[in-house]
């Protein structure tokens, strides 16, 4: 009966399957046959197969970490021991990739801890590194996935950001770059456990530890919340390399008691509050601080780069707005070009921009807010003037926001 069925209805020897269940049957040799289904499988997995094999990243593409970091010198002002810590991480992760073989050493991955204020660069020095080596980049925020809930729900949705970016190719997305933003969100109210915080304290940043040491997770393709039935994408994170950043607001206060401590055990006549200056804290951050402030030891093991950003002072912000390839006055400038107007801005102009940033305590990132706002009208009425060709923004007009403190230059007096 058997071989009555093989000669005159054909069934696939993998999914066992008749003609009337698929579109087409194959038959070969010995009796062996495939429908187009699971043809396609095949196709699929050997694609697949082939494309890990030939991702491997060539070593001569990965730039130096002193090109790396002259890099993003034209676009990140200051922050020059950040930008240092990262350029020798992402190399190495890089290189590490690309000499994946025979080893027996195990080379631990090189995911990277950001601490600073806001607008001090973190975001921008991880999104830079990522366009030059031409990688995925994702960012992800750590207090979505606190809002979602019970542990494990959405945190596979940071990696469905990544393979988006990679415009779902799996292979690309697994040598991507996640940045994963406002860590100290998620820490743990204290140093000791208990029964009554908030599960999406110490319980996410457990979820968040498998990713980001390596596993191979389930992500729902249309994201949301994982239902019985629904089909998967599979990914490796074992070679995302992961940057993990946070303001960790109150951390210098753990530093200074630490140092202190330290001090008094040596010299008691010492106060190393008074010897460091508190804009420098930072950079004497280690691992039993952020301990302190209630990131889990587990996930701390996992980060083993730290990098501290410095607030950025008055001049910063100063070159900040000016110097960059991508600079806020250049984009003004290019926009107001288009209209065929010229904008320029005196230096004091610039300094009292700066020190707003500065008390608004939002770094670089409150510039452009402050821009918008002082412009807003300016931008809306200069495409209309045909009587100016070009305009100075003074110091006075931005302690007034009056229009008659600019000064207005016609075309005929234009050189």
């Amino acid at each position: 009966m058997s071989q009555h069925t093989n000669t005159t209805e054909p069934v696939c020897s993998f999914c066992h399957r008749g003609k009337d269940h698929v579109e087409a049957i194959v038959k070969g040799p010995q009796g062996i046959a495939i429908c187009n289904e699971c043809s396609d499988s095949v196709h699929d997995i050997v694609q697949n197969t082939l494309s890990n094999q030939q991702e491997d990243i060539d070593l001569a593409d990965v730039p130096k970490p002193a090109e790396l970091k002259d890099q993003l010198d034209k676009y990140i002002i200051g922050q020059d021991y950040a930008k240092k810590v990262m350029s020798v991480g992402v190399y190495e992760h890089y290189k590490e990739l690309a000499h994946d073989d025979s080893d027996d050493i195990e080379l631990q991955k090189s995911n990277v801890l950001l601490l600073g204020p806001t607008g001090s660069g973190k975001t921008l020095i991880a999104q830079s590194l990522a366009n030059m080596l031409d990688v995925p980049f994702a960012i992800a925020d750590a207090t979505t996935v606190t809002q979602a809930g019970y542990v494990g729900e959405d945190v596979e949705n940071i990696l469905l950001k990544l393979i988006q970016a990679a415009d779902g190719d799996i292979s690309k997305a697994e040598r991507g770059i996640i940045y994963l933003d406002e860590i100290d969100k998620i820490g743990r109210k204290g140093e000791n456990a208990s029964i009554t915080r908030d599960v999406s304290g110490e319980g996410v940043q457990q979820a968040l530890l498998k990713l980001i040491e390596g596993t191979v997770s389930n992500v729902p393709p249309q994201g949301g919340r994982k239902h019985p039935g629904q089909e998967f994408v599979q990914i490796d994170t074992s070679k995302i390399l992961f940057i993990c950043g946070g303001a960790f607001v109150g951390i210098e206060d753990i530093i200074k008691t630490r140092l202190n401590q330290k001090v008094l055990g040596f010299n008691a006549g010492t106060s190393s509050k008074t010897d460091i200056d508190d804009k420098e804290i930072l950079k004497y951050v280690e691992p039993d601080d952020i301990l302190k402030f209630g990131l889990i030891p587990e996930l701390i093991g996992r980060l083993p780069i730290i990098a501290a950003l410095e607030e950025l002072d008055e001049e910063a912000l100063v070159r900040i707005l000016t110097e960059p390839k991508n600079s806020i006055v250049k984009q003004l400038q290019k926009r107001f070009e288009i209209d065929e107007k010229e904008i320029d801005f005196e230096e004091d102009a610039l300094r009292l921009i700066a020190q707003k940033a500065r008390e608004r305590k939002t770094g670089a990132r409150g510039l452009k807010s402050i821009m918008e706002d002082l412009l807003l009208d300016l931008r809306f009425e200069i495409p209309s003037r045909d009587d100016v060709k070009k305009i100075v923004v003074t110091q006075r007009f931005v302690k007034t926001k009056n229009q008659d403190d600019l000064m207005f230059t016609d075309s005929e007096n234009v050189a």
